[in-house]
């Protein structure tokens, strides 16, 4: 079983910058590509990013494209979502996924527990 655990959510100001890690215990992220979503309450879950095993293929929602930036160091085992010019828009619990296949609705075989990122003066 992959265990996914998310760091790096917070409070930010609209304007600021964040950085999610996602990390796997016990087993190696090599094999997957990796996805980031995010839920605000009372709305549907969305997919906001994804990229390949090999890191040479990333998708982005239209929301984020230009302000997110994902990117995998296979040293470390962390996949990493840059976010920035971040917006009130963005406040969410944001997730971290493991699958086969890179897509924004795709379907994911593994998730962690999500981390909040809350945008707001």
């Amino acid at each position: 079983q992959v265990q996914l655990v998310e760091s790096g959510g917070g409070l930010v100001q609209p304007g600021g910058s964040l950085r999610l890690s996602c990390s796997a215990s016990g087993y190696t992220l090599d094999d997957f590509a990796i996805g980031w979503f995010r839920q605000a309450p009372g709305k549907k879950r969305e997919g906001v990013s994804c990229i390949t095993s090999s890191g040479d293929i990333t998708l982005y929602a239209d929301s984020v494209k230009g302000r997110f930036t994902i990117s995998r160091d296979n040293a470390k085992n962390t996949v990493y979502l840059q976010m920035n010019s971040l917006k009130p828009e963005d406040t969410a619990v944001y997730y971290c996924a493991a699958g086969w296949v890179c897509g924004l609705n795709a379907e994911y075989n593994f998730w962690g527990q999500g981390t909040q990122v809350t945008v707001s003066s």
